[in-house]
């Protein structure tokens, strides 16, 4: 749907896709892998066989989830098996108490004591149904709900470790849909691929071994109706579901923007884009509505030709029963039994198209799935790695350079040593490289080539969870919880008290504000921080930062987004903050890092420039023309 498209021009659009019969069979996910059909429709027959044995891979990887529950899945099965022959029997009593009990010359006495025996019979068989049903349904939900924990589990654990190049491709949007939709439809993959089509084919041969014994003439009539069922049964799916499935995107899409409305609802009220918002939900939500009644509209033809075409088979058992009954061919049982196997045929046929084009969507599921939990992991330990503990001595990039895409080098030729516990100051325009260097030496990212040295060692020497340990980041993008202060605080430090807490608070002088409000430190902060002002959320950021007592600091711009009242409480208290730390600051505003033990110029990916304040200043080079800049600016 586009932003400004009319309620009238989309509904005309989507009846025209319909006639078209351009709704296909498609999940909700394969607009995001479209570009991935085409390339697999081109794959070679040797792409082809690879693609086919990563299937057989992904698939021997889901029977290892089952393999701890084969017992369970084992007794699954045989309760389906045995609830669709108990099922399947069920009308055999009816047409016996008809012909062997009611229309016999026995006596009325004789004939309640064998209505007794087989009804009681029939209760028995019926209850044993419904129990098994009943224990079927709890072991199959429960089998579900095991499995959906452990591969959640492990997906999770798994992106978690993911490269950032690789999350980021996937999308926040892609990556919840593995964690929910992709995962709920892989634990269907049994239901679908085995119980389902299984149990369906065995009814359905039960039902049409029952009827050529009973009567192979009136079978013959019965069976002819699985051709038009099964067609029937196809249109519905292929036609009438993608178009459902089309109109949840829509209704996403709308409830999307409300979304986006209300996270931007400061500018709606202030561009007066209210009626706009409003008018635009409102078209959005009347498509959808006639969306819905035109599709609803099909889907209730398409029921009533079924509905019709059942109840002409109907009558067409009944008068083809009666012809032969007359001729005494048949007997009302098999005519009473055959109307209830008729419509039993109804069940299996469908359950065997709804498994086929189920399978295939659990089977994508599936290797959506897989295909992360086979991904590679985030730069892994090297089996000789050691822990990094302090102190820290010295961090040297060594002929660093680095790409994000081959080809293109964003670090180039870098070379840099500074002592534990100093300050640097990395400096440029933007672009020129300053946040690539900090994920480097915070192993965001590892090098293309050259090395990363803690205390002379290669960062790549070292376990990498132990070394983060060590690290402290403070983003100029701060990102918060939803939670409350103290949460969000001690998150690099989860047993840390309050009284730590408080401690770390007021060194980034947030206490102040922390106590104002209304809980205090028990203060729910709202989506991001949404509750807290620019200054106040990077003042928490800060506090995180120093609970965590990191060795290695690096501050990413940290006061680029504080008022002038907050920046100053920060640099009031930057040389306590830094003590003893290893320290590594971004920063625009030069006037906050005159006091660094070191300054890098870097530009275009290069160190072109370094030294302290004075001595750069003193060269009068790159670092003095920035300063000359900046100070004519604050002047004008």
């Amino acid at each position: 749907m586009n932003r400004l498209s009319t309620s009238k021009g989309r509904f005309a659009e989507f009846v025209d896709k319909f006639r078209k019969g351009e709704f296909k069979q498609k999940s909700k996910y394969d607009e995001e892998n479209d570009s991935n059909k085409d390339e697999t429709e081109s794959l070679d027959p040797d792409q082809k066989k690879e693609k086919k044995q990563k299937r057989r891979g992904y698939l021997k990887q889901y029977i290892r989830q089952l393999w701890p529950h084969w017992k369970m899945v084992a007794f699954l099965i045989g309760l389906a098996v045995t609830v669709a022959v108990l099922e399947i029997a069920s009308p055999l009593f009816g047409r016996y108490i008809i012909d062997q009990i009611l229309l016999t010359d026995k006596s009325n006495a004789e004939k309640i004591w064998s209505l007794n025996i087989v009804g009681g019979l029939f209760l028995v068989i019926v209850i044993a149904t419904r129990a098994c049903g009943m224990t079927r349904a709890w072991f199959q939900r429960l089998l579900n709900v095991r499995v959906i924990l452990t591969l959640r589990r492990a997906l999770f654990e798994r992106l978690l470790k993911l490269p950032l190049d690789q999350l980021s491709d996937m999308k926040v949007g892609g990556i919840i849909s593995r964690l929910t939709d992709d995962i709920n439809k892989t634990t269907g993959l049994l239901q679908m691929a085995v119980v389902s089509p299984g149990v369906a084919i065995l009814r359905l041969l039960l039902a049409m071994g029952i009827l050529l014994f009973i009567n192979w003439k009136l079978a013959i009539a019965a069976l002819g109706i699985i051709p038009p069922i099964m067609a029937l049964s196809m249109i519905a799916i292929r036609r009438i579901r993608p178009v459902y499935r089309a109109i949840r995107k829509d209704v996403s899409f709308v409830d999307g923007r409300v979304g986006e409305a209300f996270q931007g609802i400061r500018d709606v009220r202030a561009f007066g884009g209210e009626h706009r918002e409003e008018t635009e939900y409102t078209l959005g939500h009347h498509t959808i509505t006639r969306m819905r009644m035109f599709a609803a509209s099909r889907e209730i033809l398409l029921w009533s030709c079924w509905g019709l075409l059942m109840g002409l088979i109907g009558v067409v058992i009944t008068w083809l029963g009666g012809y032969w009954f007359v001729r005494g061919e048949a007997t009302i049982g098999d005519i009473t039994a055959f109307q209830f196997y008729v419509f039993m045929l109804l069940n299996p046929v469908w359950q065997i198209v709804e498994s086929l084009t189920e399978l295939q969507r659990s089977l994508a599921s599936m290797e959506r799935v897989f295909e992360v939990l086979e991904s590679p992991i985030d730069k892994p330990d090297r089996p000789d790695a050691i822990e990094a503990a302090p102190p820290i001595e010295s961090i040297e990039l060594k002929d660093v350079w680095f790409a994000y895409n081959e080809g293109t080098d964003v670090i180039k030729n870098f070379n840099l040593k500074v002592a534990g516990g100093s300050v640097t100051a990395l400096v440029g325009r933007s672009g020129a490289g300053k946040t690539t260097v900090t994920d480097l030496v915070a192993r965001f990212y590892d090098p293309t080539q050259g090395s990363i040295l803690l205390n002379g060692r290669d960062l790549r020497d070292y376990q990498l969870k132990s070394y983060r340990e060590l690290l402290g980041v403070v983003q100029q993008e701060v990102f918060l919880f939803d939670g409350t202060v103290s949460e969000n605080i001690a998150y690099g430090n989860k047993r840390a008290t309050h009284e730590q807490i408080v401690a770390a608070a007021k060194q980034a002088n947030a206490h102040e504000f922390i106590a104002e409000l209304e809980e205090g430190y028990d203060s729910l902060i709202g989506e991001r921080g949404v509750k807290l002002s620019g200054g106040q959320r990077q003042r928490l950021s800060i506090a995180r930062a120093l609970l965590a007592d990191p060795k290695i600091l690096i501050l990413d711009e940290a006061t680029s987004n504080l008022d002038t009242e907050s920046e100053q409480l920060i640099q009031a208290a930057m040389e306590e903050l830094l003590k003893d730390r290893t320290t590594f600051v971004i920063a625009h505003r030069l006037s906050t890092i005159t006091h660094a033990d070191l300054i890098v110029v870097v530009d275009d990916g290069e160190l072109i420039e370094s030294g302290t304040h004075d001595e750069l200043v003193a060269a009068n080079g790159h670092y003095a023309e920035m300063i000359r800049r900046q100070t004519d600016a604050v002047t004008v």
